[in-house]
């Protein structure tokens, strides 16, 4: 079968193929026109709510706060299955933001506010695409925490009911408004590397990820102060878990854990740089090695993809029982672009390729040596003081607020983090988590949008 010639560029000018699918039941579908966008001018106050009141909405908060005097922001809403989440949720609000917001047990409760334009979402990874597809249903904005979605119908799902709506959305890959990111990939495009054969990506820590055995939120849920139906959301019944409804990363049914939380930002920056949407084929091992506690998601990864037609391999590791040697690297025929640290780092040096650097060379203590000498060079931009930026980057970031702000100013939908950026990472992440689980190599189907789990040619 004929593979489609697709690049990052040219797909987001595209009509998405349309895919029906099962909605989540809320009111919030069947709203009346009125509720719908309130009319607001270039300067009036873009008015916020929290749906999902956890450990990750502290950081959404953090960055309404650093943008809301100079982007006019308010917060109206707080919104979260569990009372002691919202109620602490809404203190909090009225300490940062000094006043008082309404709290909702449901979201479809909370989007039928008039005066609410946006929502952010900070759920569990599983619950994120049924729930971006009723908020931009019910004629809000949204941002979205990534992964948009653990499964390809669910990914299909959102990216419909974000096409065939107003609305602008966010995905919370917030790389992709770093500044230092972007021009990286402008680096890429312009060819000075030459051809790029191979991108690598190896991220790690070094302890429990995502697990404490002594975690408070465990010991403080009871059933009766949440809807564990709700929160369940179409996956299949299961008796009232706290592990899994506090710590819902490292449950295969409720996310891919190191896929959907650290590849997902990864393999969408590599589509970011390339301009190129989705592997053709995804083959990834790993295990449970370092951590043998209740978790059912892997603490060590390593996955390999195959982008055939921009002609390059991809390479994404991690483990959580060791830390050390965190880069990012892209490979060209004539050069090479290194960065020190792990997620999401900015601090990029570009060596040209004639240098053969031996194969043992130490790459930060030489690439600072290779800089002074002028034989290599530091990758930076003006919000860093044109010098060497730091290896590790707050997750709260207020490029990529602004960026989502602005948009929904100029209503221009082709935010940084896009829904076609969050289709891509989603199923490219998918790919790596089946292939994992099910012990086979995954092809993408571009045709029917499909994973398979054989060679399609």
């Amino acid at each position: 079968m004929a593979k489609e010639s697709i690049s990052r560029r040219n797909f987001l000018g595209r009509t998405a193929v349309g895919v029906a699918a099962s909605t989540v039941a809320t009111s919030a579908s069947s709203m009346g026109a009125a509720s719908y966008n309130r009319i607001m001018g270039a300067n009036d106050r873009i008015n916020i709510g929290f749906l999902g009141c956890g450990s990750r909405s502290k950081g959404h908060q953090n960055m309404v706060n650093m943008s809301a005097k100079e982007k006019n922001l308010g917060v109206l809403a707080v919104c979260d299955l569990w009372t002691k989440n919202r109620e602490a949720k809404a203190i909090s609000c009225k300490e940062m933001f000094g006043n008082e917001v309404k709290q909702f047990q449901y979201f479809d409760q909370m989007l039928a506010m008039p005066d609410l334009d946006a929502v952010m979402i900070a759920t569990g990874d599983f619950q994120h695409a049924k729930i971006l597809a009723e908020v931009v249903k019910a004629g809000k904005d949204c941002y979205c925490e990534k992964p948009m979605a653990d499964c390809v119908d669910d990914a299909k799902l959102a990216r419909e009911a974000v096409l065939n709506s107003k609305q602008v959305v966010q995905m919370g890959s917030q790389w992709l408004s770093e500044p230092v990111q972007r021009k990286v990939r402008d680096i890429v495009r312009s060819g000075r590397l030459g051809q790029i054969t191979k991108i690598e990506q190896v991220w790690n820590d070094n302890g429990p990820r995502w697990h404490n055995p002594d975690n408070p939120r465990v010991k403080a849920i009871r059933e009766e102060d949440t809807d564990w139906n709700k929160w369940l959301l179409g996956k299949p019944y299961v008796p009232f878990d706290p592990w899994k409804y506090c710590e819902f990363r490292i449950f295969r049914d409720y996310s891919g854990g190191i896929t959907s939380q650290w590849m997902s930002h990864a393999i969408g920056l590599v589509h970011f740089y390339t301009d190129t949407a989705i592997p053709d084929s995804m083959v990834s091992n790993g295990g449970i090695f370092g951590w043998p506690d209740i978790r059912q998601n892997p603490d060590t990864f390593q996955a390999l993809a195959d982008y055939n037609d921009a002609k390059f391999l991809y390479s994404y590791s991690s483990s959580y029982a060791n830390k050390f040697g965190d880069y990012s690297c892209i490979r060209g025929k004539e050069g090479t672009l290194f960065a020190h640290g792990g997620e999401g780092s900015p601090r990029w040096f570009f060596i040209p390729e004639h240098l053969q650097l031996t194969g043992g060379f130490d790459y930060y203590e030489g690439l600072k040596e290779m800089v002074k000498r002028g034989k290599a060079e530091i990758i930076t931009t003006e919000e860093y003081g044109m010098k060497l930026p730091p290896a590790n980057l707050d997750d709260d970031s207020k490029f990529h607020m602004d960026n989502w702000i602005d948009c929904m100013r100029s209503r221009n939908k082709e935010t940084n983090g896009n829904i076609h950026a969050g289709f891509w990472h989603s199923v490219g992440t998918v790919m790596a988590t089946r292939s994992y689980r099910e012990g086979k190599k995954m092809y993408w189907d571009r045709a029917k949008e499909e994973i398979a789990d054989h060679p399609l040619f």
